[in-house]
């Protein structure tokens, strides 16, 4: 069986959070929240790298339910996690040298 079509819209706002609708293939909203700036540390380093949850995941040594939490604001990165978050999210790079990783950045 196939899922229904959906589309996620993603509005910043000044604040630095971002208001995402899902919409179903019809263009309706299904569903909306706000993201808020500490969510999208992890949304933003995770697609700085352009790669999906379970690479990401694997990448910082975490579980993809982790960093689900993370992103849906369920759970907060440690401290130390959070540091890393802004490295990879600012020089991403560095982290794939470090890792030894050749992830294409986007």
């Amino acid at each position: 069986m196939l899922r229904p079509v959906r589309k996620t819209v993603l509005q910043p706002q000044a604040d630095g959070s971002v208001l995402r609708h899902v919409l179903n293939k019809n263009g309706a909203v299904i569903a909306e929240d706000i993201i808020s700036a500490e969510q999208r540390l992890a949304l933003d380093a995770r697609i700085k790298l352009g790669l999906s949850q379970h690479q990401f995941a694997d990448l910082l040594g975490i579980s993809v339910r982790t960093l689900h939490d993370w992103e849906q604001g369920r759970r907060e990165p440690s401290g130390a996690a959070k540091t890393l978050l802004k490295v990879v999210a600012l020089h991403p790079q560095v982290v794939q040298e470090v890792m030894g990783t050749s992830v294409q950045v986007s």
